[in-house]
């Protein structure tokens, strides 16, 4: 009887989630073939189409399984960008370079802190666009927005960090080689600087492969160091926000534990490379269909009213990584 109880609540449970899941899926579609067929950020394209499509999150029926797609699909995607990670790749930079990249990362979110701070916003909103420029764009936005305090992020401050990243990631994609040739670099130290720097795993990819193979190698891997430090970002925050609620939060994110599990069995030989293959593109399609979710839930207009200086904080955070990042590597 409990058996037949739970199959009943599981299957009405669907059923609601069902009309919004397929929307946030049917939005994310359509942005994949408009990028497969005219190119340009996926992501952003997701998020541009789910904005277009906001007067449907007012239908009560789709409400439950836009907010699924927005959080719980949000979690999956993250977790399973885990299978992109090994050891070897990381430890593959020496520990110089691994340094180096390490510096960066802690030294632009404290950046994005200290400037939150200045433009009177929370800490919060600081660790959002530090982190996600200084890690790996949307994903880490979406990632660290999770286990922040609701209260203080708003689903449209993570909107336009993630509108902003994934803007500045597609310039940089094209400036920075032009830059870094420009100031003299190598083709190796090029793929070091466009890793270090650029945002999003795929501009990474096209930048440094634009310049030659041996700079598309080092950008790729420099740039797998920084995701690899996802999940340590997201521990401390989790740990921090777990210590300012009075240890309320007694587990740790599921997500979390996900991704270090993938990346660990992936780096022992475990899992199959056909098969962290595939679970990579199934990580991208979550996060894509997570931030279809999320642009439907948000008003461009209201987005755009109430937070068009926010676009200050991630542009002068990633002036900031090129600043520091070329400096290391040159001094």
């Amino acid at each position: 009887m409990h058996a037949s109880t739970s199959l009943k609540m599981t299957a009405e449970r669907a059923r609601a989630l069902t009309p919004g899941v397929m929307l946030a899926l049917l939005v994310a579609l359509s942005a994949s073939f408009l990028t497969a067929r005219l190119g340009g950020p996926g992501m952003l394209i997701a998020l541009l189409l789910g904005m277009a499509f906001h007067f449907l999150a007012a239908d009560p029926r789709n409400a439950p399984g836009i907010d699924f797609a927005a959080r719980a699909l949000l979690r999956c995607g993250v977790g399973l960008t885990g299978a992109r990670i090994t050891f070897v790749q990381i430890a593959s930079l020496g520990p110089t370079l691994a340094a180096t990249v390490v510096a960066c990362v802690i030294a632009t979110i404290g950046f994005g802190v200290l400037l939150a701070r200045l433009m009177r916003r929370h800490w919060s909103f600081g660790v959002l666009t530090g982190g996600a420029v200084a890690i790996c764009g949307a994903s880490a936005a979406l990632a660290i927005s999770a286990v922040l305090p609701r209260r203080h992020i708003r689903d449209r401050d993570v909107l336009m960090t993630i509108a902003a990243v994934t803007g500045l990631s597609t310039v940089a994609m094209i400036a920075y080689p032009l830059l870094f040739k420009m100031l003299g670099f190598d083709d190796v130290a090029t793929g070091i600087l466009i890793g270090a720097t650029i945002h999003d795993v795929a501009q990474v990819v096209g930048a440094g492969y634009s310049v030659s193979d041996a700079a598309g190698e080092t950008a790729t891997i420099v740039k797998l160091m920084r995701v690899a430090l996802l999940p340590l970002v997201v521990g401390v925050l989790w740990t921090l926000q777990r210590g300012a609620d009075g240890g309320s939060r007694a587990t740790v994110p599921w997500f979390l534990l996900v991704f270090c599990a993938l990346a660990f069995a992936n780096s022992v030989g475990v899992v199959p490379s056909r098969l962290a293959a595939g679970l990579s593109d199934l990580s991208g399609g979550l996060l894509v269909v997570s931030i279809a979710a999320l642009g439907i839930k948000t008003s461009l207009a209201d987005m755009i009213g109430r937070n068009t200086r926010d676009l200050v904080a991630p542009v002068a955070i990633t002036l900031f990584l090129l600043l520091l990042a070329t400096g290391l590597v040159a001094f």
